[in-house]
């Protein structure tokens, strides 16, 4: 779900309203997972103060109008959102629901990019475990983590087959979207999806091109720099044995050259 980001004092009922109708668009096509963008339901660059205000905790109300939404459509959904912790910190985090209204995992964002970031958000202290939804090992990562081989690496190492990486990459990085994210794919045999915005939030300008990468590191879904979009894709068990027979890094990695 390529989207323009919506802030602002009715953010929230608007976004929800914008979820609904990409849920029942994209459920009607059938597809099983709906990924948004990074802090979808109140925008991302919205300053501390409105951060703070917005952060629920995970079983708050935000997120359980997201659950009856997956109900309703019959649908996972993947959406970013402000999590407050029990610490009382707060966290940029996505949720994976699942269509029976149940959350299958919340993951924080462990690597904080620049100043907006870092002054929003605490850093999460851990990665995702891996967790099964329809028989596929699903990790999930949020913009500048997956930018980091490293976290793909652990994933695919745990057994992930599938990384869901909702995204709030600005101009000028474009070469996130169209160089890294698909090596990210091939360097690990493994699918992922990547979910950004678009249109102009504050001082930001995002650059869109979200996709879904295969295996090969091939695009089989990808949206434009401009424009709302949602884009679907089948994905292939087969294609992942297909690409670890043919490029085999998973297996020839020699791990103890890399430890210090």
């Amino acid at each position: 779900m390529q989207t323009t980001p919506v802030s602002g004092n009715n953010a929230l009922t608007n976004n929800l309203q914008s979820l609904s109708r990409a849920a029942e668009r994209a459920a009607a096509q059938q597809a099983d997972i709906l990924i948004t963008p990074e802090m979808f339901l109140t925008g991302y660059n919205i300053g501390v103060p409105a951060v703070r205000a917005a952060a629920q905790k995970i079983d708050g109300n935000m997120l359980q109008q997201v659950a009856a939404l997956a109900k309703t459509h019959n649908i996972a959904i993947v959406v970013g959102f402000p999590e407050l912790a029990e610490d009382d910190l707060v966290y940029n985090s996505a949720a994976f629901i699942e269509p029976s209204g149940a959350t299958l995992c919340v993951y924080r964002k462990t690597h904080l990019y620049g100043d907006v970031d870092r002054a929003q958000f605490s850093a999460g202290a851990v990665l995702c475990t891996p967790f099964t939804y329809k028989s596929w090992q699903i990790a999930m990562a949020i913009c500048y983590d997956i930018e980091f081989p490293e976290v793909a690496r652990f994933y695919a190492q745990s057994g992930a087959t599938l990384i869901l990486a909702p995204t709030a990459n600005m101009v000028p990085f474009y070469s996130v979207a169209n160089n890294m994210v698909p090596v990210r794919a091939q360097e690990n045999a493994i699918y992922i999806a990547y979910a950004n915005y678009v249109g102009c939030e504050g001082e930001f300008t995002y650059c869109g091109l979200s996709c879904i990468c295969d295996p090969l590191g091939e695009d089989i879904a990808r949206a434009t720099q401009e424009g709302e979009a949602l884009i679907i894709a089948s994905l292939s068990r087969q294609s992942i044995e297909d690409a670890r027979k043919a490029t085999p890094y998973l297996h020839d990695l020699r791990s103890e050259l890399y430890t210090s």
